[in-house]
């Protein structure tokens, strides 16, 4: 079931946010005029979008276990909780959080238009507060504990790995930094190369670029690692790395638990 097509809203609405010169920039939000293009801001600004959600699901498949939860945190506009959906045979329980009202209907209305027989909940909740994670096998940061302030992605980390059963998985995806200072300007240089390439021009990329500066802030993979490992996660590797791109699975060993 992973190598179905993956979920598209019909008519998806093209990605113009950022097309015209503002004279004033700022944060960039994902509220209704965000969530509208997401879509395709996400396939056209995310490296390998389409094989990162094939991934997803089938690490989900391998770690879904019958009668538990299924977590997508930051899950927006619902592509990859509904990928997961397809992808996974088990009897579990679909649990989408964001903190923003305009995805999560998005997320319904994918949702209801792709007749969702198992059961599931979207939930609007600030990841910077304390989210309740419970009974998961599975959770997935997509591309969003880099929206996270750094003083409170340690105790997000820790309710997750808390939260998850033994032998369940955190996936995380992230933006990262290089190791050092050339190494950055290399990847992204290359990074902003592929949004050309995807039809993004030069005052598109500035400008994310400036309305991103404040509210997006990477580690680099090793921060990452640690991090994870401060949480309690003694087993992690990196499935995926596309330039300044990872993506992690961690896990919850049954040894770990009884320590």
């Amino acid at each position: 079931m992973a190598n179905k097509k993956l979920c598209e809203l019909p008519n998806m609405n093209k990605d113009k946010i950022f097309a015209d010169k503002k004279d004033k920039m700022s944060d960039f939000n994902f509220g209704k005029e965000t969530a509208s293009v997401f879509d395709d801001m996400l396939e056209r600004s995310v490296p390998f979008y389409k094989e990162i959600q094939r991934m997803i699901g089938e690490i989900a498949e391998d770690f879904a276990v019958d009668g538990t939860n299924i977590y997508d945190l930051g899950c927006s506009t619902g592509i990859t909780l509904f990928n997961i959906y397809k992808a996974t045979k088990k009897d579990v329980r679909y649990i989408g959080i964001d903190s923003s009202q305009d995805m999560l209907d998005r997320c319904r209305a994918r949702f209801s238009e792709n007749n969702l027989t198992k059961e599931y909940s979207l939930i609007c909740a600030d990841l910077n507060n304390e989210v309740n994670i419970t009974n998961a096998s599975v959770v997935v940061l997509n591309l969003t504990l880099q929206f996270v302030r750094p003083l409170n992605r340690d105790q997000v980390i820790k309710n997750i790995y808390e939260g998850l059963c033994e032998n369940g998985c955190l996936i995380l995806i992230e933006k990262v930094l290089g190791n050092n200072s050339d190494f950055n300007r290399m990847f992204i240089k290359y990074y902003y190369e592929m949004k050309k390439r995807n039809g993004y021009t030069e005052l598109e990329i500035s400008q994310k670029r400036e309305a991103l500066e404040n509210i997006l802030i990477p580690y680099r993979l090793d921060e990452n690692k640690d991090l994870l490992k401060r949480a309690g996660f003694a087993h992690c590797d990196t499935f995926f790395k596309w330039y300044n791109f990872c993506g992690l699975v961690a896990l919850k060993s049954s040894s770990q638990s009884q320590k």
